[in-house]
């Protein structure tokens, strides 16, 4: 259910509100908008049918939410949610993001070289795996702290903040302390000891759609870090699991703007994994932006024959820039951009 206050609704009134519904054993988010504050209350509704919430000073008008995902719904919120990362970067505004790096972090020299090439081009935020979760037990598994290190090293002398993924509950203390946004793998989207504990941190929240997921599902995982009171949110498209056997995964491009629809937080698309073929992300990245998505994250390598992952779908360093300078095309075209 949610508690839409009028304009002119005091952090008194807003306040009695919260403290009320908490009594009665539900548990209230606030979001204030520009022009509205909004109150998205969770828990056994039918217990306001003996304490009307219209009555209360304040209250503009009560809604009922029939979306499963409260707090994700555009009816929770009808505007765009911005994620900032750092006070400094916008995730969800006019200008559309990239991440990009290597799929693995394998050494400090390797990770600096690929920083400089993608911050060159434009790239904003570094990402790279220190914990890698694979198909196969015996293929490269991450560098673990160590490769959180050099990324936080890397990302400071570069000025680009750094997402990473977290793989397990336990490390989500130890990656905390090294980057700027957790990465929820695939595999992971419904580990939900994982959403919880990420949604307990106050650090912006990259959640990947899993192999099969539906978008009901994709949505009712995001609602579970956000339940847990962090807002800061960004849905990742990656392409999902069907009968097609020529690339990795097939690239759901309908996602973009149906979430766009059905949810208020900002949507990044993930064309290295939805293709799995370096020869189809720059097309599959130009068809993301002209469907709306929010930004990018892309494999880049400046070696990718002797990559330790993911080496036949990360771009060469050049692939990049060039993929870069056609994608502010198509930004302006849609009244974007990427710088």
């Amino acid at each position: 259910m949610i508690v839409v206050l009028n304009p002119q609704a005091t952090e008194e009134q807003i306040q009695h509100i919260v403290e009320k519904v908490s009594k009665l054993g539900l548990r209230a988010n606030i979001s204030r908008g520009t022009e509205r504050t909004v109150i998205g209350l969770i828990g056994p509704e039918d217990v306001l049918r003996v304490t009307p919430l219209e009555v209360f000073p304040g209250v503009e008008q009560v809604i009922p939410v029939l979306a499963p995902y409260k707090l994700v719904s555009r009816e929770f919120k009808k505007e765009n949610s911005i994620v900032k990362i750092n006070n400094k970067i916008k995730i969800g505004g006019p200008k559309i993001i990239m991440m990009a790096g290597p799929c693995a972090v394998e050494s400090r020299d390797g990770l600096y070289n690929i920083a400089v090439e993608v911050k060159k081009a434009g790239a904003t935020i570094l990402r790279g795996g220190a914990f890698k979760p694979r198909t196969s037990p015996y293929e490269f598994q991450g560098l673990g702290e160590e490769g959180l290190k050099y990324l936080k090293e890397v990302g400071e002398k570069l000025d680009l903040a750094v997402a990473t993924e977290v793989v397990d509950p336990r490390h989500v203390e130890l990656v905390s302390k090294y980057a700027d946004i957790f990465q929820i793998g695939a595999r992971n989207m419904q580990n939900f000891s994982l959403l919880n504990e990420v949604g307990q941190t106050k650090k912006p929240v990259l959640l990947k759609r899993g192999i099969s997921a539906t978008i009901k599902e994709w949505l009712m995982s995001a609602e579970y870090i956000l339940s847990k009171g962090n807002f800061d949110v960004i849905l990742c498209e990656r392409g999902i699991r069907t009968f097609e056997t020529a690339t990795r995964n097939t690239l759901d491009i309908n996602a973009i703007p149906l979430v766009k629809q059905l949810s208020h937080l900002p949507v990044v698309v993930d064309p290295s994994h939805g293709t799995g073929r370096w020869g189809l992300v720059s097309g599959v990245s130009k068809a993301a932006v002209a469907a709306g998505c929010d930004g990018l994250i892309i494999e880049v390598h400046d070696n990718p024959e002797e990559a330790l992952s993911d080496g036949t779908q990360s771009l060469i360093p050049e692939n990049f820039a060039n993929l870069m300078n056609d994608l502010e095309k198509v930004a302006q075209a849609v009244g974007r951009t990427m710088r």
